[in-house]
């Protein structure tokens, strides 16, 4: 189910923490391995999600529970440090909460982040790939229940999930920086367990170029409520059905934070053109 009262009473909480003058269009959420961004920020105001009423906790000890607002590459931005899964035993509308708070601070754009496993033989682990599309095999959805219209329709378009002008600001970008952003289909699965050698064949034979645990249900969020959003995956790891080697969290941190620092480099680049 939806929860539109949760969400309002977090907005409540945040925005008596925050300036009133305060008003950032941009979001962005950190996955694994990935929240060092936040420490970057100017002017920071730390919200940790446990002052918030009802706000889902992460249990994944590289997410830090907490909303960061200020001011990054010059442009006023609210970071979500840290995400909820459905491993976690989180419902779809408790994994999505933080897209929900967010677009009803008034943002307008998301950009949404992952640490993912590599389908895709021609990519490599430590690189990043641009999500041009998603398939979400989680068998679950967090526009279930009654539709909140305020939010948006009933049954919202999904044809062109990511953003394409965005797509084209983040290559442009990377290029300029001498960054390689592949481009590819993530999919997202429930976990908490990696992927067999049979469903990495199958996942490829989908058209799926990456595999994460995340991401899918927060896009379908914000598309619904009418945000535009990027999405830039981290390749932690490299999955090659016929050669499969163990991936522990310890190894899928230390890729997906070596790809952090390009990632890093490419959300402050993209940022002035994205919020301007």
């Amino acid at each position: 189910m939806q929860n539109q009262e949760k969400v309002q009473a977090c907005v409540g909480v945040i925005k008596n923490q925050l300036a009133r003058e305060f008003a950032p269009k941009t979001g962005i959420i950190l996955g694994t391995g990935l929240t060092e961004l936040a420490e970057e920020i100017d002017n920071a105001v730390h919200i940790p999600f446990t002052t918030l009423p009802d706000f889902p906790q992460p249990s994944v000890p590289t997410h830090h529970g907490r909303f960061v607002a200020g001011t990054l590459a010059g442009r006023e931005v609210l970071v979500q440090q840290g995400r909820c899964h459905l491993y976690e035993g989180k419902s779809p509308a408790e994994v999505v909460m933080g897209v929900r708070v967010m677009a009803r601070l008034g943002i307008r754009c998301l950009i949404v982040t992952n640490a993912a496993g590599a389908l895709n033989p021609r990519f490599d682990a430590g690189s990043l790939m641009l999500i041009e599309d998603q398939i979400n095999l989680t068998g679950k959805s967090p526009l279930t229940g009654p539709n909140i219209d305020d939010w948006g329709p009933r049954f919202p378009d999904m044809s062109r999930v990511y953003d394409e002008e965005l797509m084209r600001i983040a290559r442009q970008e990377a290029l300029g920086l001498g960054i390689q952003l592949e481009k590819g289909v993530y999919l997202c699965t429930q976990g908490p367990q990696m992927e067999s050698r049979a469903e990495t064949r199958a996942f490829r034979l989908l058209g799926a170029d990456a595999v994460g645990m995340s991401t899918a249900l927060e896009v379908i969020a914000a598309r619904h409520l009418g945000l535009r959003v990027l999405g830039v995956s981290c390749l932690s790891n490299k999955n090659l059905p016929d050669c499969m080697e163990e991936a522990p969290l310890e190894a899928i941190i230390r890729g997906a934070r070596k790809a952090g620092e390009k990632l890093a480099l490419l959300i402050r680049a993209c940022l002035p053109r994205i919020a301007g």
